[in-house]
């Protein structure tokens, strides 16, 4: 991948350019985080809905990875109780199209228990 100057993204988690990228890594890499950013990308969900959606998360997981998001601005709670993507949540969740369109070219290598 290339910056959109051209050069390559730096290596090695000791350059401090590379932190933002592995802080984003660590965010998107924890179980259900993108899952919520998908589920909640049509628009808000409340809690109950959210958890129906999201299968086999457990409420307790499910209640972590809300607060876990809010407090990293890619999502908010509503007065209604409902959660909804913050600006910040739209734009990552955008990230998601490019995974979706390779998963539909993939799918066959994926295996159907997923």
């Amino acid at each position: 991948m290339r910056s959109a100057s051209g050069a390559k993204p730096p290596r090695g988690q000791h350059d401090p350019a590379y932190a933002p990228m592995l802080a984003a890594m660590e965010l998107i890499g924890q179980r259900w985080n993108l899952r919520v950013l998908w589920e909640l990308e049509p628009g808000r969900l409340g809690f109950l809905e959210l958890r129906r959606r999201m299968g086999q998360c457990s409420s307790s997981m499910l209640s972590t990875r809300l607060h876990q998001l809010q407090a990293d601005g890619l999502i908010e709670k509503n007065p209604d109780k409902s959660y909804e993507l913050t600006a910040a949540g739209r734009e990552l969740s955008g990230a998601l199209e490019s995974v979706w369109a390779w998963s539909q070219r993939w799918a066959g290598s994926l295996g159907d228990e997923r």
